[in-house]
């Protein structure tokens, strides 16, 4: 089992705008954006779906990879995400209703 483990993640709205973020929860960082809870861009335009996740088991390496994508054209982020979910499906739409349904209380979020 992993002491640490940080997450890179790529959310975007459903009229397609990107955003790029880093948390060590990715569980608890998608109900944040699906509840307008990450203050800034990502509320403001409504990036609430997750559409891709990397994990790493050191906190620098995440920050290089989340720097690495943030500086990439939007062309290749799409690549990228379409490489692991040609779909865009939401890899988050059910996290609530699972953890919900298993008696975890989500508090303190």
């Amino acid at each position: 089992m992993k002491d640490h483990e940080y997450f890179v993640y790529i959310v975007c709205s459903r009229s397609g705008t990107l955003y790029i973020g880093m948390t060590n929860s990715i569980y608890r960082r998608a109900l944040e954006h699906k509840h307008g809870e990450v203050a800034g861009f990502a509320s403001k335009y409504h990036c609430d779906r997750l559409v891709y996740y990397e994990s790493f088991d050191d906190v620098h390496k995440a920050i290089g990879r989340e720097k690495q994508l943030k500086g990439w054209t939007r062309a290749k982020k799409i690549g990228l995400i379409e490489s692991r979910n040609p779909r865009w499906q939401d890899l988050a739409e059910t996290w609530g209703a699972q953890m919900a349904f298993a008696g975890e209380a989500i508090k303190g979020r």
